[in-house]
């Protein structure tokens, strides 16, 4: 029965650990497309405090190569996606967080990638914290400085943010596990004091009815 609880116990702490410590990693944006092919523009922008809602609004601008200024290409909120400018239309596609106002993942994929589309991207996210007696606004960009080639390589960036995303991917495994171990042992600690509990009762029980039957002995002699 202890053995049951324990497994049980061990679940809903397993569902916590995953539900209350979401993992968001930040991870740089690739920086060199193909033309003709597609290519995933990344933006991502962690919370602190994960247990604190939010909500964000995203908008992307561009700034073609050897222009001056940023033009607004494309925008991201609770009511969907609005592609702002007529060089990227139907060829910009959401990438980000889904399901959820509380964005943290903003990337979007450009399709049909042109030798054009070579310039700096920002993305901004217009994000609202909720606090228990108080809202706080707050706003992070991040930049994206886009190559386009007419054929593929490698290039040391894309290859270090591949092998720092892999590393983030297993700490954060390692870490879960930990977390893990150690709900475990408490939970076997609580589990192991309650049987010693029960078994000092049952023991003073049976000391109490065995001082009863001696007593019961001599009254009868």
């Amino acid at each position: 029965m202890v053995s049951t609880h324990l497994l049980v116990f061990l679940l809903l702490c397993t569902v916590f650990v995953y539900h209350c410590h979401g993992a968001c990693a930040e991870v740089d944006s690739d920086t060199e497309a193909v033309a003709g092919g597609g290519f995933k523009l990344g933006c991502i922008s962690c919370k602190r405090r994960s247990e604190v809602e939010g909500s964000a609004t995203v908008e992307w601008y561009f700034r073609g190569k050897g222009e001056a200024d940023f033009v607004h290409i494309y925008t991201y909120n609770e009511e969907g996606p609005t592609i702002e400018h007529d060089h990227f239309m139907d060829r910009v596609d959401w990438n980000g967080s889904k399901r959820s106002n509380d964005i943290q993942d903003a990337s979007i994929y450009l399709l049909n990638v042109t030798f054009n589309d070579t310039g700096t991207y920002r993305c901004f996210f217009y994000r609202i914290l909720f606090y228990e007696n108080y809202e706080y606004n707050t706003v992070v960009s991040k930049v994206v400085h886009l190559s386009v080639v007419a054929k593929a390589t490698r290039g040391t960036a894309s290859i270090v943010s591949e092998v720092m995303m892999y590393v983030s991917i297993i700490g954060l495994q390692v870490w879960l596990l930990i977390e893990m171990i150690y709900c475990y042992r408490k939970i076997a600690a609580a589990g192991e004091e309650a049987l010693r509990e029960a078994a000092n009762a049952e023991y003073l029980a049976i000391a109490s009815e065995s001082k009863d039957n001696c007593a019961g002995v001599q009254v009868g002699e």
